[in-house]
Order: C-alpha cells, then structure tokens, then sequence
C-alpha cells in the first residue's frame, strides 16, 4: 500500500530547517567561544612569557646597575690613588730640587756680589742683593740665564744704598729668576 502523508510536508520542512539553523548558530557559537578562549589563552600565554622576559630583563638591569656602581666607586678609589701617586712622584721629583738650586746660587753669584736675601714663592724667586757695581749684576744675570735650575733672570731694582753719592759706594738689586727642573743639554737658550 502507498504510503500517504497527512501531515503538512512544508510545516514539517520548516522546522527542520530552524532545527538546522539553530544546531548551525549553536555550532558557529560554540566554534567562536573556542576561538576566543583559544586565542585569550594564547595570549594570556604570550603575556606571561612577555612579563618572565621582563623580569629576568629587570634582575639583570639591577645586577648591571650594582655592576655599574661598583666600577664608578672603583673608578674613584683609582683616581683618588693617581692623584695620590702624582703628589709622591711630584715630591719625589722636588725632593733634592732645594739642594740643587742652593748649589746653583752659590755656583752662579760672581765675585764682588753678596746675597741679603732669597724667596721663593711657587716657581718664582726673589734675590736681593748688593754689589760693587752693575756690571757685576750684568755678570750674575748672564750666569743665572745659563745655570740648569735657574731660567729668565729680570732685573727689578738697582740703585745706590744711601742718599750720598761715593764712587765706593754699594748698590742695591733685586732680581727675579724661575726655578724650573734641568734643561736638556740639547736645548737651546
């Protein structure tokens, strides 16, 4: 026998179709959560590598900056001992300087010339003197100029002593000159 359906085929055909749909927006929606909570995953994931990078980044910025510290305080402590070194080779250097310009004052003052006094201040000094006559300070000036611890000799004062004019008579000088360390044999003057 045939089979007849009574039933409205299209009522029955609608339903299947919103069955389908509906099974359709329940897979898509299901299939976006996964999406979403994959990628939220990932990128949770992708987070938390970034911020382990970060912070193994930051110890290592506060080990360099320990590091760092450290040099700069070592760099002090070595400039303070190069200072320190260059005031001893300074003074190891003036060390027999007063004895060798002692000695060159008493190889360079002619006859005729007698020493009141000598001062040093810094590199510069002061010799006052008196004399039987200029060019005796001519000659001690010419001396000085080519001594090895003695350098620039300038005239300052000359004059007579006293008030009355005698043939006999001293004269007064002061002179400066620079004190400075040996001159090469090989230098000119």
């Amino acid at each position: 026998m045939s089979r007849i359906n009574l039933l409205p085929w299209r009522e029955t055909q609608r339903q299947e179709r919103q069955r389908n749909f509906v099974i359709l927006v329940v897979a898509v929606a299901a299939l976006a959560a996964a999406a979403v909570f994959g990628s939220n995953q990932l990128m949770g994931n992708i987070i938390e590598g970034q911020e382990a990078r970060n912070d193994f980044l930051r110890s290592e910025i506060r080990a360099l900056d320990r590091e760092i510290a450290r040099i700069e305080d070592l760099e002090r402590t070595r400039d303070r001992l190069i200072s320190r070194k260059n005031v001893i080779e300074r003074l190891q250097e003036n060390r027999s300087l007063m004895v060798h310009l002692f000695n060159q004052i008493a190889q360079t003052v002619p006859e005729g010339i007698t020493l009141n006094s000598v001062r040093q201040t810094g590199s510069d000094l002061t010799i006052v003197g008196t004399t039987e006559s200029e060019t005796r300070v001519s000659e001690y000036m010419r001396r000085i100029a080519d001594a090895t611890w003695l350098r620039d000799p300038q005239l300052r004062i000359i004059e007579i002593e006293s008030s009355e004019q005698r043939a006999d008579q001293p004269f007064r000088f002061e002179l400066q000159a620079v004190i400075g360390p040996p001159r090469d044999s090989g230098e000119e003057v």
